[in-house]
């Protein structure tokens, strides 16, 4: 892929105004130094979605999503860094010309934007057909208003109709000058063949009579089309799709989803159904967070869409018992997608659509909400309920729901499911744990003994004990601490039992924990300092930045990420340039451009009341000589602590020899010295007007 030039990325990041940007999306109100809206990401009435123009930052308090202005395109379209850039160039009428391509990727390119073209015109095509054409409004239009679609909905998702002739499109499409090769390519024409298989020279329409339902990709350019008959011919498919092309891959494109995703991240839970008057139909109800499969099974580069904008899927099951069935498997590829499954079944015969228009949109949205539940409990009354009466049958219908379960990436949901599961089917969790390890268990490793009977006459006990833990490990490393947590929760390991392997590192101790929250608070003011007031004078020709990183050594900082944002900080000095807020929080890193709006965002201001009534509150923008400092001072003092701590710990080890013993308590004497001395500056009383 060409990349635009970084004079070009550093340009689009200087013109772009983030109060502009987030502006076309939600109705910013001044309060204070920033300006506040209700989260464009989450459901929320008091406004906790904060924008700062100087940095050109934004974060919710809510949410937690923060970035700059790139991170925020990215977030609100779904887009990846580079289509965001091109976003912001085209608002702000800058040229992007990216790094020359090679001519191959230069034709790649041209085949791709010509097929968009055709396929936009064709969309176009047949809109006008659907209300342009006495064919159109008697066949097409009729029978939408048939299905109850109002013309909002029509208009919203273009919908359109093709007619009934052979060549249509095709002399349309050649009288507009568009190539035959391109209407070939995105399959809206095909080629007739003889029966051995050679071109006979003839071109047809593939859509003849059908209503035609646009398919756009996430940004929102028509890549293929679905389209549904209305005649009443058993040999002639009820639907028909667009085949794959360069530009249409089904199992990267879910219908409704362009016009679905605002609404998905603001309800937090996407819906999804099967077809495209499943969309429709609730779309036009007022349930706009949902999209539909459009047939096919469910894939991962879809559910991967989906999870860009919500963890949550709440999946719309039709009241027939076979299509349940076949759909299992798209649902546990949610499960392993890591996305939280909740499962409405509508009632026999009925299905979203036809639900929809039978009961109302109230009665609809009152049913979702009463007849939700989660996908594990679902499937395990469904299995349960055939299963009935059946042993064989059961224990089939136990280890069904155990793959499933299996799936779940999260460990503490898959031990509520367990729980569950054992008190649906009346079975000892235990039992369910062994056959749960047994479906996990790597290929080729040996299989536990059952739970607590013996194995053969070797007298190995208890099965628990032996028992790999409830994730599937590699058999060639040793188990982490979190799968060690793991097993011995899912009762893998005997209490006072050696386990299977050393794990990676040592449990952290609530000490351990308090000692690292501390640590990593000393060094964020540091960072936060830093960020916000690098240009910033403490003293005569020496700014905070400057200040901070002649206190501090080359790399003080423990936490990995705090220690990486440290370093390009002092990269940026080095080179003679501020580390300023505004350029840090376009890194190309989420991670550091989420850790840069989070320490340059406050979400209160200091009331000017105060100094109405003459009450002094330390304000570190005026005095930032004191608040460097302190926040100097504090890791400093946290450094020693911690390291005066592990030096006590050294003095409880056994085996410790005389030499040993006299260089840690010189050592203990030293530092606890220090302490002292870095408590009683931290404790100066700051005067007032200082």
């Amino acid at each position: 892929m060409a990349r635009i030039p970084k004079e070009l990325v550093d340009q689009i990041i200087q013109t772009a105004d983030i109060v502009e940007v987030v502006g076309d999306f939600v109705q910013l109100k001044r309060k204070g130094q920033n300006l506040w809206a209700p989260c464009p990401f989450h459901n929320e009435k008091s406004p906790s979605f904060s924008v700062n123009p100087a940095k050109g930052l934004y974060k919710c308090f809510g949410c937690g999503k923060a970035g700059g202005v790139v991170q925020f395109v990215m977030d609100v379209e779904g887009t990846s860094y580079v289509e965001a850039l091109k976003y912001l160039a085209k608002k702000y009428a800058i040229t992007v010309q990216e790094e020359e391509k090679t001519p191959q990727q230069q034709l790649e390119q041209n085949e791709r934007d010509s097929q968009f073209i055709v396929s936009n015109w064709a969309k176009d095509h047949y809109h006008r057909l659907l209300q342009g054409t006495e064919e159109g409004m008697s066949v097409g239009y009729g029978y939408l208003k048939e299905r109850g679609l109002n013309l909002a909905t029509i208009q919203t998702f273009e919908l359109g109709y093709s007619l009934d002739q052979w060549d249509d499109l095709l002399k349309s499409a050649t009288a507009a000058g568009y190539a035959l090769k391109y209407l070939e390519k995105t399959g809206l024409v095909i080629k007739r063949e003889d029966d051995q298989g050679h071109d006979t020279g003839r071109r047809y329409d593939r859509f003849r009579g059908r209503v035609m339902f646009p398919i756009h990709n996430i940004s929102g350019r028509v890549v293929g089309f679905g389209a549904r008959t209305l005649k009443r011919d058993d040999k002639m498919a009820k639907y028909l799709n667009s085949p794959e092309s360069e530009i249409y891959h089904k199992s990267d494109v879910l219908y409704g989803l362009f016009q679905a995703r605002q609404a998905i991240r603001q309800e937090e839970v996407c819906y999804l159904v099967e077809g495209y008057l499943d969309v429709l139909s609730l779309y036009q109800g007022g349930i706009k967070n949902v999209v539909a499969s459009s047939g096919t099974s469910l894939t991962e580069g879809q559910i991967r869409l989906i999870k860009r904008y919500s963890d949550n899927v709440t999946v719309l099951y039709d009241g027939d018992a076979a299509g349940i069935k076949a759909s299992l498997r798209g649902t546990d590829l949610l499960l392993e997608g890591g996305l939280n499954v909740r499962v409405v079944l509508f009632p026999d015969g009925d299905d979203p659509d036809s639900y929809i228009r039978k009961v109302g949109d109230q009665r609809f949205a009152e049913y979702i909400e009463k007849s939700s539940q989660d996908f594990i409990t679902f499937k395990t009354t469904l299995v349960a309920r055939d299963a009935a009466g059946d042993p064989v049958k059961k224990a089939e219908a136990i280890r069904q729901v155990l793959t499933s379960i299996a799936k779940v990436p999260d460990a503490i949901k898959r031990q509520v499911f367990l729980q569950q599961t054992s008190a649906a089917f009346g079975i000892d969790e235990q039992v369910l744990i062994t056959e749960y390890n047994k479906l996990v268990k790597p290929a080729g490793a040996p299989r536990p003994a059952e739970g607590g009977a013996p194995s053969g006459g070797s007298g190995s006990g208890s099965g628990s004990s032996s028992a790999r833990p409830a994730a599937p490990v590699a058999a060639t490393r040793a188990l982490t601490a979190e799968e060690e947590a793991e097993a011995a929760m899912y009762g893998a390991f005997e209490p006072g039992a050696p386990a299977a392997a050393p794990s990676a590192a040592p449990t952290e101790t609530a000490e351990d924990a308090a000692e690292t929250d501390l640590l990593q608070t000393c060094e964020r003011e540091v960072l936060r300092l830093l960020v916000l007031y690098a240009a910033r004078e403490v003293d005569t020709d020496v700014s905070v930045a400057q200040y901070l990183l002649g206190q501090l050594e080359e790399e003080p900082f423990k936490t990995p990420l705090y220690a990486e944002l440290w370093a390009l900080c002092r990269e940026e000095l080095l080179a003679g340039r501020f580390p300023e807020a505004r350029q840090l929080g376009q890194s190309g890193r989420a991670d550091i451009r989420l850790l840069v709006s989070d320490l340059a965002t406050e979400r209160y201001d200091i009331s000017p009341n105060w100094r109405v009534k003459e009450i002094y509150v330390f304000n570190e923008v005026d005095l930032p000589k004191v608040a460097c400092d302190n926040a100097v001072l504090r890791l400093n003092k946290c450094h020693v602590q911690r390291e005066l701590n592990r030096r006590l710990e050294t003095l409880r080890q056994p085996m410790l020899d005389d030499a040993e013993l006299f260089e840690n308590l010189r050592a203990i004497k030293d530092l606890k010295q220090l302490d002292n001395q870095l408590a009683a500056l931290l404790g100066t009383v700051i005067p007032r007007g200082a």
